[in-house]
């Protein structure tokens, strides 16, 4: 079974609705808590494959959570390396800032479904799944496209939704994984963010009901294909 770790920031953003997709995949998943003390002894070519997942801290706050260093350096050499290795929200802006791009506050949140706009690199991309479907957004950061690196997909709200370099490399701004049930957790752990935002949980449920069944069917097609691509 080839292996694939999972970096995980806070427990309720997990591999969600991907995760099952993965194993069908024939991946083993393991996961590494930040808060564990793990990051700083991973081997970071030894993974098939290594996710790296969201949270709500900003790249650029190494002074107040130091793991974002041993996380940024391992990027950099497993990137450096041609590794596989998929970002997720705040996992996408750690790629992008491992491979030099410069990571900052939007000036605004995007939060809720809605779909994105492909390009044509994207439409050639494993993407192409996403292009009919409603995407979650979450969040208030934003990177800039990293030398090597091909913009993907874009949103009004946000000009770098997704960008890859080469078959291997692919961070996603965007939320693919979570399904409707995995949002209640969301809801709790980010209260303060739909406040801030003045969305309504209830509405933001209904909405979830709606979108996650065929989102979830799209991104393991997605990820699926970005897997059969993969090279040595």
């Amino acid at each position: 079974m080839k292996t694939a770790i999972a970096i995980r920031h806070v427990h309720f953003e997990d591999l969600g609705t991907l995760g099952p997709a993965l194993q069908g995949a024939g991946y083993g998943v393991t996961y590494v808590d930040v808060d564990s003390g793990a990051l700083a002894g991973l081997d970071p070519r030894a993974a098939d494959l290594v996710i790296v997942l969201g949270g709500p801290v900003g790249v650029y706050q190494t002074d107040e959570y130091p793991f974002l260093l041993d996380e940024t350096r391992l990027l950099e050499t497993r990137i450096a390396a041609d590794r596989p290795t998929l970002g997720i929200c705040l996992g996408s802006q750690l790629m992008a800032a491992a491979m030099g791009a410069k990571v900052a506050p939007s000036g605004h949140s995007e939060i809720g479904f809605s779909r994105l706009a492909i390009n044509p690199a994207g439409a050639e991309s494993p993407l192409r799944h996403l292009a009919d479907v409603d995407v979650l957004h979450w969040h208030g950061d934003t990177f800039a496209i990293p030398e090597g690196g091909r913009v993907l997909a874009s949103t009004p709200l946000c000009a770098h939704q997704a960008f890859s370099r080469g078959p291997n490399i692919l961070a996603l701004q965007f939320h693919p994984e979570p399904g409707a049930a995995d949002l209640e957790r969301w809801f709790i752990g980010y209260a303060g963010d739909l406040a801030g935002a003045r969305l309504d949980p209830r509405a933001f449920r209904k909405a979830a009901a709606v979108h996650c069944p065929p989102l979830q069917r799209a991104a393991a097609k997605m990820l699926s294909d970005w897997i059969a691509g993969l090279k040595p």
